[in-house]
C-alpha cells in the first residue's frame, strides 16, 4: 500500500505518467479505460498506476464530496464485467495536504493484456490510446518468464491443432474484441490467440486455451467434465436413476448441464386466477445455473484428475468441485458477500465474454436470492481445504 508521503509525491508530479487527476467522477468511461491502461503497463514502470479523484489538473481541491456512494461506484468498475481479466487495485479515501480524495491505485497485470469492452487501451505518456498489434505483442511477451496463473501456463503437449479454430473465428473473437477493431485485424490467428491467452508466447495453448476451444480437453486436463448422477432416494448408495457425462469445450459441457438439470427439475402450476397460473420449480434454475457455472470458474485444474459432481437426489442437489478457498477467501469467510477471489482468472474471462457470466462475484448472492423466493431452504456450503460442496435442498 503507497504511503501519504508516496501519494503526496505523485499527486504533485505533473511529468509522471502513472497519475490521472479528476475533478470528480464526470465520464465513467474514461476512468476505466484509466483503469485498464494502468493495468497494462506497457511502459513496464511494474509500478502502481494512481487515479486521484477530487482534485484540478494542478493537483488543488476540486471540492468534491468524497461520499460512501462515490467510493462504492468506483470500486463496482472492477466487478461490473467491462474489464477482462479483472485488474487488480484499490479504492479508498485518503486525506493528503489536507483535502480529501478517492484514490484509486492500480497494479500492473501479470498477464496482459487486459481488455475493456474488447479494446486494449495503454498508456502513451501523457495520454491514454488503443494498443496497436504491436503494443499487443509487446505486452504478451511480457508475460514470458513470470509466476502465471495456472491458467495461462503453456501445455507442452497440446499444438495448435488441438483447438477449434472455427469456434474461436466464429464465435469468441467477434464477442471478445470490438467490432471496429476487429474490422482492421490483420493480425494471424496465432497473434489473436496470443493475445488473448490461449496460446502461450513460447507457442503451446495455455490450460485456458484448452479448456475454453480444446477439441478434447480433457486429454491435458484429466477432470475437465461434469459427471452428473440422478439417485433414486436420499443416499449414495440408492439405486442411480440416470447419469450423463458432459464434456467437450467450455460451452459445450454449459450448455449440456444446463439441458440435462432443467429436464430433471419438476414444476409445480397453480392455478391463481383465471386465466393466470403460477409456475414454480423444486430448484429455481438461476440458482442451480449460478453454482454449477461457480464450479466450472473457480474449482482447481492443477494436481488432480476429479471432475465436478452434480449429484441429484430426491431431497436435494449437490454440486461439489476439486480445490478449495483461493487467496482472500478461506474457510471461514468462504461465501460472504463481497469476499471473492480468482484461481483462474483468464477462464473467468472467458466466461464472461462468452455470455456465461454477466457480473463477477455475485453468483452465490444470485443463488440464495432465488432460492428464497422460491421458497427453498437456505443454501448450504461444506468447505473444506481440498473441495467444496454447494448442498440446495428442494423446495418444501
Amino acid at each position: 500500500m503507497l504511503t501519504d508521503s508516496e501519494l503526496t509525491e505523485l499527486l504533485l508530479d505533473s511529468e509522471s505518467d502513472r497519475v490521472e487527476r479528476k475533478q470528480s467522477l464526470g465520464d465513467a468511461e474514461k476512468l476505466r479505460e484509466a483503469i485498464c491502461a494502468y493495468a497494462n503497463d506497457l511502459p513496464d514502470h511494474r509500478k502502481p498506476g494512481v487515479i486521484f479523484v477530487g482534485v484540478k489538473d494542478d493537483g488543488t481541491p476540486a471540492a468534491t464530496p468524497i461520499t460512501d456512494a462515490l467510493l462504492l461506484t468506483l470500486a463496482g468498475m472492477r466487478d461490473d464485467g467491462s474489464m477482462v481479466p479483472l485488474p487488480s487495485m484499490t479504492v479508498q479515501k485518503r486525506t493528503l495536504r489536507g483535502c480529501e480524495l478517492a484514490v484509486v491505485v492500480v497494479e500492473p497485470q501479470l498477464a496482459p493484456p487486459v481488455r475493456l469492452r474488447g479494446r486494449v487501451w495503454i498508456r502513451v505518456g501523457p495520454r491514454r490510446a488503443w494498443a496497436s498489434p504491436e503494443d499487443e505483442r509487446r505486452l504478451v511477451e511480457r508475460r514470458r518468464g513470470r509466476d502465471l496463473p495456472f491458467d495461462v501456463q503453456p501445455v507442452p503437449r497440446a499444438t495448435l491443432s488441438d483447438l477449434d479454430l472455427d469456434f474461436f473465428r466464429g464465435r469468441y473473437l467477434p464477442k471478445a474484441v470490438a467490432p471496429d477493431v476487429l474490422e482492421q485485424n490483420q493480425r494471424t490467428v496465432e497473434d489473436q490467440l496470443r493475445s488473448l491467452k490461449f496460446l502461450s508466447p513460447e507457442g503451446p495453448p495455455t490450460l485456458c486455451g484448452l479448456l475454453v476451444l480444446g477439441t478434447d480437453a480433457k486429454a491435458f486436463s484429466g477432470g475437465d467434465y461434469i459427471q452428473f448422477v440422478r439417485f433414486a432416494g436420499v443416499e449414495m448408495t440408492d439405486p442411480v436413476r440416470d447419469q450423463k457425462r458432459c464434456e467437450g469445450t467450455l460451452s459445450q459441457i454449459l450448455d449440456r448441464i444446463d439441458v440435462i438439470l432443467d429436464a430433471h427439475n419438476e414444476v409445480e402450476t397453480q392455478i391463481v386466477g383465471t386465466p393466470v397460473e403460477k409456475r414454480r420449480h423444486d430448484y429455481p434454475p438461476v440458482a442451480l445455473q449460478q453454482l454449477v457455472r461457480n464450479a466450472v470458474m473457480h474449482r482447481s485444474y492443477e494436481g488432480t484428475n476429479a471432475p465436478i459432481h452434480v449429484y441429484w437426489f430426491e431431497d436435494r442437489v449437490e454440486i461439489q468441485n476439486p480445490g478449495g478457498p483461493y487467496g482472500a477467501v478461506t474457510i471461514e469467510n468462504f461465501g460472504q458477500p463481497g469476499v471473492v477471489d480468482y484461481r483462474n482468472s483468464h477462464l473467468a474471462e472467458a466466461m464472461r465474454i462468452l455470455g456465461y457470466v454477466q457480473r463477477f462475484g455475485v453468483g452465490i448472492d444470485l443463488a440464495r436470492k432465488a432460492l428464497s423466493a422460491n421458497g427453498n431452504p437456505p443454501l448450504e456450503f461444506a468447505v473444506q481445504p481440498t473441495h467444496v460442496l454447494a448442498r440446495v435442498r428442494r423446495r418444501a
